[in-house]
């Protein structure tokens, strides 16, 4: 029997159903079934599932108690074809796809919806056109000849898997949601920002550093209000920009000490405050929308709820259930060590390869055992520091390590002379994309106020500026690989903890958390390391660069760092 089964709504409410062979071909009659569960449940637990759109079809089959091992995603696919094309930015949609297949004309993809706190909903409002079954076949097969028309047909079809496998742990983890206390959250939040007045205004503390901050200025200020900031210091005769951080904490004056603790006060009371916990916890859980393969890097987002910027101090609310633990897991200095394994460069590589700390032996190497110096040093590499002491850096860094550095520069050339650029799978950075990074300040670059995550990595965050396009694809052949390596990552553990009474909950960038009972710790931390190493072999091949995980078992969130 065939491995993969083809799956679409049909018009009378049900679906239809039927096997696929080589090339994506029918190879037997198209059944019917009167949902997709019923469907499902009827075939192997090996069966790959062809279908339109994951966000659309397994939260449904979830919601029946029914889990599948495999999928393809046509839609996600069509994303990351169009984007090897050099056709990023075109309709994603199975419709689409069709329409240009036949020569008609291309219709627009349905817009994404609003977060609705508590919701189950697919991301995306259904299809308009209802799509046969063999119309998405048609698509489907078209897809593997275009597969197989790229640079490197193997690793463009894993990364096809790979997406299509993160698009089901995200569906599972917002199905899951991660342990929520909202008694913690609540005594936080006094702490914190005292109490709640009446009519929604402000908390006891943040009106108190507001009125020091006025008092500081001789005249009332809005500390909320940038704009007001900015006026009342240039009446003080101090010229800033903004009031970022760290231009700041350059200021003598004392308006700056309550205006910081104001703005973090302000930021976790408006992104995380009483209203937050009332909309977005349910149940004892936190349930975010997770999006797989969001950005044009392949990072993730979420689809309101902020669940990629939890601050330290409300991590105190994520509280493991009973009997239960926290598996955190952290990437240990992951984009060096993607960087070895694209480049492959023999002297990264073989520090990469070591158990002791990857910036120490840089530094080591090439800095005279100063480790933040090389610390500076590869990340302004990977984030475009290339000049003052970045320069010198970089030259110091291309003395020991040639390939590393050539590797990115000449990614940087490729983008700056509006060139497409790609991850080690196959991955595509459009011309013109996003130019930032949250990561960057870390490597001492700056970034403005309103960059985060969730934009500026965001596919149509677009730069026309041939320096800035050049500095993101540098970037993005790091960040976007290593993408690709925590998707296998994560198929690994999700295939690790089926078996068992563990589930994912939780995944950013570089860290994943696993919820289990406390018999199952043990196995959890070896599933984890495993998976980083098989995730390594499949995405990379063969190479002595390790990806070694942090990992702490706790039962509080805040405790693990």
């Amino acid at each position: 029997m065939t491995d993969r089964w083809a799956l679409a709504p049909a018009e009378d409410g049900g679906v239809e159903f039927a096997p696929l062979g080589p090339g994506g071909l029918l190879t037997g009659p198209v059944r019917r079934a009167a949902d997709p569960a019923e469907a499902v449940r009827g075939l192997p637990d090996v069966t790959r599932w062809v279908w339109r759109s994951t966000a659309e079809t397994y939260p449904r089959l979830l919601a029946t108690g029914v889990r599948v091992e495999r999928c393809y995603d046509v839609e996600d696919a069509e994303t990351l074809l169009l984007g090897h094309e050099g056709r990023s930015g075109e309709p994603r949609s199975a419709a689409a796809a069709l329409a240009r297949l036949r020569g008609g004309p291309v219709p627009p993809d349905p817009p994404q919806r609003s977060a609705e706190p508590g919701s189950q909903s697919p991301l995306f409002e259904p299809q308009s056109v209802h799509l046969p079954l063999t119309d998405l076949v048609e698509v489907y097969t078209e897809q593997q000849r275009r597969h197989d028309a790229t640079a490197h047909p193997d690793r463009m079809r894993l990364l096809t898997a790979a997406e299509s496998a993160g698009m089901l742990v995200a569906a599972e983890m917002n199905r899951s949601g991660l342990p929520w206390s909202a008694d913690v959250h609540r005594r936080v939040l006094h702490e914190l920002l005292g109490e709640r007045y009446a009519g929604g205004g402000e908390p006891r503390r943040l009106a108190e550093l507001a009125d020091e901050v006025s008092a500081a200025f001789g005249r009332r200020v809005r500390p909320d209000l940038p704009a007001d900031v900015v006026k009342a210091f240039a009446q003080a005769g101090i010229k800033v920009k903004s009031t970022r951080r760290w231009e700041l904490e350059s200021v003598d004056h004392p308006a700056v000490k309550p205006l910081i603790e104001y703005k973090k006060l302000y930021r976790i009371w408006v992104a995380h405050g009483w209203s937050w916990l009332q909309d977005w916890v349910r149940e004892g859980r936190f349930r975010p929308e997770f999006q797989a393969g969001g950005t044009v890097t392949g990072r993730w987002v979420t689809n309101g709820g902020g669940a990629l910027q939890i601050p330290k101090v409300i991590r105190r609310a994520v509280v493991a259930e009973p009997g239960w633990r926290l598996v955190v897991a952290d990437a240990d200095q992951m984009e060096p060590r993607v960087l070895a394994a694209i480049s492959r460069d023999p002297g990264l590589m073989e520090v990469a390869g070591r158990e002791t700390d990857l910036y120490q032996s840089v530094s080591d190497r090439a800095f005279s055992g100063d480790r933040a110096q090389a610390k500076l040093a590869v990340l302004g590499a990977v984030y475009g520091q290339t000049s003052g002491d970045g320069l010198k850096n970089l030259a110091a860094l291309r003395r020991r390590f040639p390939k590393a550095v050539a590797y990115v520069d000449d990614a940087a050339r490729a983008g700056e002379e509006g060139r497409l650029v790609r991850t080690w799978l196959g991955r595509t950075c459009p011309p013109a994309a996003g130019t930032g990074d949250d990561a960057s300040e870390e490597a001492g670059i700056p970034v403005t106020e309103d960059e985060s995550a969730d934009r500026q990595w965001a596919p149509g965050y677009a730069s026309t500026d041939a320096r800035a396009r050049g500095r993101f694809a540098r970037n993005f052949v790091v960040q976007g690989s290593a993408a690709d390596w925590t998707l296998l990552l994560l198929a690994a553990l999700r295939q690790s903890c089926a078996d068992m009474a563990a589930e994912l909950v939780f995944f950013q960038h570089d860290e994943v958390i696993v919820h289990c009972p406390e018999e199952e710790t043990e196995t959890v931390v070896a599933a984890i390391r495993e998976a980083a190493e098989l995730a390594g072999r499949l995405t990379f091949g063969e190479t002595p660069v390790r990806f070694p995980f942090t990992t702490a078992v706790v039962e509080c969130y805040a405790d693990a760092k």
